[in-house]
């Protein structure tokens, strides 16, 4: 039996993981597949702090990870986005799933049905967990007002819906595509208006790096576009030393060939901030390559069945853009905010 660990408060985690399972039963009719552990994660347990001020992403994978350590399962299923770009020793990403929409979408309390942002009366307060989304509608919608949300999407949905705190609430729109409650998606943020979380929209699982068998067994479900765009991301995230804290942005198309990376860093407020675009080509044959190649890692991913060189490409792709920002000051914005986070 194959095992696999899950996050117990989220409705979310059951889901994504059900989905990865359905692809390994079709893939693998023999094999018998169990979802062995729920447990709760410190970034579950946690709901009355905002994230940048309890710690960095780990806190929704460390649990998860001690259980795959101690062989008590055999695989673990998260958002890409909740992964650290670096992960502990002994552990990688053996599949990165299709990506699913990675834009965010606002969600409007029923009394603003039918409303944009932009339509919402002047101090509408907006909810939302992620600097990096608040800083970026502050300076697009300056007469609005952002306040933290914390808890899973039943949690923040009824918050919304039952109270008259939040005008509307920001949230990814592939979790509410997962769960099903597509139709409370009011406005699609599109890059130009916030720019999206490293990863966000795709599924991650995460085994341990020496086991082969499991390795082998679940790079099948490796979706090449996907893998290429995200190891570009968090290539950009991982040079810049970005994560909860800090306001990093990001949005990737993978085109003919070509490969653009949007990326983008941010001051709290929003009235700070430097983005630009690259572009490389990931047009490489892919080769049978036996021996320790094959277990290379690009910023935590292995990806047997996607060519080593676009993956390379890919990755230097993400810290070239790093760079260009980091030589026009990125690094001080980041740093200010990383100060100005911890202080307020």
């Amino acid at each position: 039996a194959i095992s696999l660990g899950l996050s117990a408060s989220l409705q979310l985690a059951r889901i994504q993981t059900d989905s990865v399972v359905t692809m390994l039963r079709e893939l693998y009719p023999d094999l018998h597949f169990e979802i062995a552990v729920a447990m709760s994660t410190t970034g579950d347990k946690i709901l009355d702090t905002a994230l940048s001020k309890i710690g960095e992403k780990s806190l929704f994978t460390k649990e998860l990870e001690n259980a795959l350590e101690k062989n008590e399962v055999d695989l673990v299923v998260h958002s890409l986005k909740d992964l650290p770009t670096s992960l502990p020793p002994g552990f990688t990403i053996g599949a990165i799933c299709k990506r699913e929409n990675p834009l965010d979408a606002v969600v409007f309390h029923p009394k603003n049905c039918g409303k944009t942002l932009s339509l919402l009366p002047e101090k509408s307060v907006i909810g939302t967990s992620s600097l990096r989304r608040a800083a970026q509608l502050k300076k697009k919608f300056p007469q609005l007002q952002f306040r933290d949300i914390r808890g899973n999407l039943n949690t923040r949905l009824k918050k919304l819906d039952e109270k008259e705190d939040f005008s509307a609430i920001i949230l990814a729109a592939a979790g509410l595509k997962r769960m099903g409650w597509e139709h409370r998606i009011g406005q699609l943020l599109d890059p130009e208006d916030c720019l999206y979380a490293v990863g966000q929209g795709a599924l991650a699982v995460e085994v341990r790096a020496k086991d082969q068998e499991i390795l082998n067994m679940v790079s099948a479900l490796h979706d090449a576009d996907t893998v290429l765009c995200c190891i570009a991301e968090r290539a950009f995230m991982k040079r810049l030393e970005g994560g909860c804290s800090v306001p990093v942005a990001v949005s990737s198309l993978l085109k003919d060939g070509q490969l653009y990376l949007t990326g983008a860093v941010y001051s709290l407020d929003g009235s700070d901030s430097l983005k630009e675009t690259m572009q490389t080509s990931v047009k490489y044959p892919h080769q049978n390559e036996d021996g320790p190649n094959d277990d290379v890692q690009h910023v935590g991913i292995t990806a047997k069945n996607v060519p080593s060189q676009a993956q390379e490409a890919a990755e230097n792709l993400g810290v070239e853009l790093a760079n260009l920002l980091l030589s026009k000051g990125a690094k001080h914005i980041l740093s200010v905010a990383r100060q100005l986070n911890d202080t307020c």
